[in-house]
Formats: C-alpha cells, sequence, structure tokens
C-alpha cells in the first residue's frame, strides 16, 4: 500500500489511507474494492466515487496545487451558507512519476446531474426549474461576493425541491471570493462565461435528440436569454433601495415579507434620513437563500430544501391558526410545529419511507402528498385529509419510478 504525499481531511470523516494513492484515479478499478457508480455531470478532470459504510464520496483528480485551492474556497463558500457541495479534504500525490492532486467532497445525496432531468422519462417537468435555479445560484453567489469564473451545467448539481429545483454549486476550480467591493464588471463577465457555456450544452443536447420540439429551452440561446432575464428581476429586486415616506412604515415589513418569499433571508434593514428630513432611504441586506429552511430546522429539527420548508412552514401557520380558533386561544408557533410533527408529518412519512431512493427523499414525498392532496380536495370539494391522500397516492404512484404528484 502507496501512501499519498500529504493528506488534509477534516474531522469526522474516513482517513482514506486504505485507497490506491501510489496509481492513478484512472487505474483505480483495477485496485480498489470502494468504487461506486453514481450519477454525475461531464468534467474535464477524473472523478471516482468510494464508498464508506454507505456514505459516498466523491474524488477529483487535478494539477498539483489545484484541490487545495478549490478546498479552500469551498470552505468559504460553506461558512456564507451557500448551496455548494461539501469540502471534506484533499490529497498531494505521486502516482507513476508524476504528481497530482485530489480534492475530496462529500457527494450531493438526492442530487441529479443536469443530463439526468433531459434523458428520464417523467422529470420533463424539472427543466423549466433547471434554468430558475441556475439564475438563483449565480445571484446567491455575486451577493455573496463570489465570481465563478465557469458557470455551467456541468458544473452544478440539482436537488428536487418541492416541484421545483435547487442549484448546488460542485466545481469551484475557477472561482475567487472578493471580500468588500464586487465590482459589476464581474458579475457581467460571469454572465458571459454562462451564456458561452449553456448555449453550447443546450446546442449540444439539441443536436443529440433529448431536446423535444414542445421546450421551452429547444435553443441554447432560448435557455440563456431567460436565465438573464431571470437574473436581472432577481439581482434588482434583491438590491434595490425604496424610499419611506410618513406613515408607511409598515412597508418595511412588506419588503422583508416580499424577499422572504424569495427564499431570501434578511439579515439587516438599514433605514438612512434623507435630505428632507420627512423620508426615509431603506436598504436590505440579504444574508443567505434558507429563511424557511432555518426556521423549520429551529422548530422541527427537520433538515430539507428551502421550497420543501415553505411548504410545511405554511402547513404549520394554518394549523396555528386552527388550533387558537378552536382553542381560543394564541397558539405558539412551537406548540404548533410540534402538533405537526407528531400527528400530521410522521405519520405520513411513516407510509412513504419505501419510496425513498437515491434521489427522492422523504421531505419531496412529503410535498408530493400534499399536493396529491390538494388536487384531491379540489376534485372532492372539501378537505380529503392526509390520511387519505397517503393511501391514493401510494396506490396511484408507489410503484413508479418516476412520482409526480399532480395528474
Amino acid at each position: 500500500m502507496a501512501y499519498p504525499k500529504d493528506i488534509v481531511v477534516r474531522p469526522g470523516n474516513p482517513d482514506f489511507l486504505d485507497l490506491p494513492w501510489g496509481v492513478p484515479l484512472s487505474e483505480w478499478a483495477d485496485h480498489c474494492s470502494r468504487l461506486e457508480e453514481a450519477p454525475r455531470g461531464l468534467s474535464r478532470h477524473p472523478v471516482l466515487f468510494v464508498n464508506y459504510n454507505g456514505v459516498l464520496y466523491a474524488l477529483k483528480e487535478m494539477p498539483p496545487g489545484v484541490a487545495e485551492k478549490e478546498y479552500e474556497l469551498l470552505r468559504q463558500v460553506e461558512e456564507a451558507n451557500l448551496p455548494a457541495v461539501l469540502p471534506v479534504g484533499y490529497v498531494l500525490t505521486v502516482a507513476r512519476q508524476r504528481a497530482a492532486s485530489v480534492l475530496i467532497t462529500r457527494y450531493l445525496e438526492s442530487s441529479l446531474p443536469y443530463r439526468m432531468l433531459f434523458m428520464s422519462q417523467g422529470l420533463e417537468k424539472y427543466r423549466q426549474h433547471l434554468l430558475d435555479a441556475i439564475a438563483s445560484l449565480l445571484v446567491q453567489l455575486h451577493l455573496n461576493g463570489i465570481f465563478w469564473g465557469d458557470c455551467s451545467l456541468s458544473n452544478t448539481l440539482f436537488r428536487r425541491d418541492a416541484g421545483a429545483l435547487q442549484a448546488y454549486l460542485v466545481d469551484a476550480e475557477t472561482a475567487e471570493i472578493y471580500c468588500g467591493y464586487f465590482p459589476p464588471t464581474l458579475r457581467f463577465h460571469d454572465l458571459q462565461i454562462m451564456e458561452q457555456n449553456l448555449t453550447g450544452e443546450f446546442d449540444d443536447l439539441n443536436d443529440s435528440g433529448m431536446l423535444s420540439t414542445t421546450d421551452m429551452t429547444v435553443s441554447g440561446s432560448g435557455a440563456v436569454e431567460y436565465i438573464q432575464r431571470r437574473y436581472q428581476s432577481l439581482w434588482e429586486e434583491i438590491t434595490r433601495d425604496d424610499v419611506i415616506n410618513p406613515g408607511e412604515h409598515f412597508r418595511i415589513e412588506e419588503r422583508i415579507r416580499a424577499l422572504n418569499d424569495l427564499d431570501f433571508s434578511v439579515g439587516e434593514v438599514d433605514l438612512a434620513a434623507l435630505e428632507n428630513g420627512s423620508q426615509l432611504r431603506m436598504r436590505v441586506i440579504v444574508s443567505d437563500r434558507y429563511f424557511h429552511r432555518d426556521q423549520i430546522y429551529d422548530l422541527t429539527g427537520l433538515d430539507m430544501e428551502e421550497r420543501q420548508a415553505r411548504a410545511q412552514m405554511n402547513e404549520i401557520q394554518q394549523l396555528r391558526a386552527t388550533l387558537s380558533q378552536s382553542g381560543n386561544r394564541n397558539v405558539p408557533l412551537n406548540v404548533a410545529a410540534y402538533y405537526w410533527l407528531e400527528n400530521i408529518y410522521h405519520p405520513v412519512v411513516a407510509e412513504l419511507t419505501g419510496l425513498v431512493d437515491q434521489d427522492m427523499t422523504l421531505a419531496e414525498l412529503y410535498c408530493q402528498v400534499l399536493e396529491h392532496k390538494w388536487y384531491l380536495s379540489e376534485r372532492a370539494n372539501r378537505d380529503v385529509g392526509h390520511q387519505a391522500a397517503t393511501a391514493d397516492y401510494l396506490q396511484h404512484f408507489g410503484d413508479k419510478p418516476a412520482r409526480i404528484a399532480k395528474k
């Protein structure tokens, strides 16, 4: 067994010393029993997946010095609470007298590379959401002073999130972080790179016959134009200043709620008096895009995507109102959350556990049951309840690989 030249690993992870570091990753098939196949996008570097007690780790081999740089940048992205793969460590190797560096990241469970969304039947409805997710990810990075430098579908993974998609940064090899001022020219340059990369990727999908004639993304230029418009509208909504007139202080809460509806948390509200003294300039500082996710985690301990969390929080708020009305008292939010967790969420997901697979989580299945419940209730002109909706969902979709709740 040949040990690597150097290895840096975060606590709580394997030491990876039993891997065949004496040979290049391209030759590990004959030397490593831990290898696993997993969905992945295209990569310019060799990428392998290894299994340690049921936990998958991704290994990416790059030139010397590159893995260390990407590892440190991903650590900073993690500290900013941005959607990205989790950095675990890096390794310096010398195999066949050739030096290399290997980045180790935690495999992003329940994620899909973009090609899966075009190759798999039943996932067509997510293609529009893919464009929204790319635009949102770029906005989040730029708000935190991060220049991606290689925005592409191949460098992104997607998780299903209450019928939509959440984009995760996978490849940060070219990224840079700017503390303080982030010039508009860099945002423009990132959008130019996105345009070039995605146009080629969508044209490749079109040439290979993966895009149907009904797709709005039937051409690379159409997809790119949509992402650019979506990016611009998001950026303007998040960064614009408001002028608050006397007696309009309610607009402060309205602004915060509007940003929360876009799934962004507001860290600070900066109010400054204008020269006339009777008006205030309001500027909000967005902290991250996990407002509802953080909220439901604090209330229930459940970890899920943002849109999933928003659907659950809406349920909890409605339940709180019902409990308050029936008991003729103001029920605290944490009390309603506990009641929902014990009497609604847990009983439903207990029935759905058998449907969980590598790209379908319990939280996403629960959201599909909620959507199915809404459909059944509309048809019956009454609330059919969670139990009946779950039973009907299992009857119609429990044995199908691609489970789509909306009929």
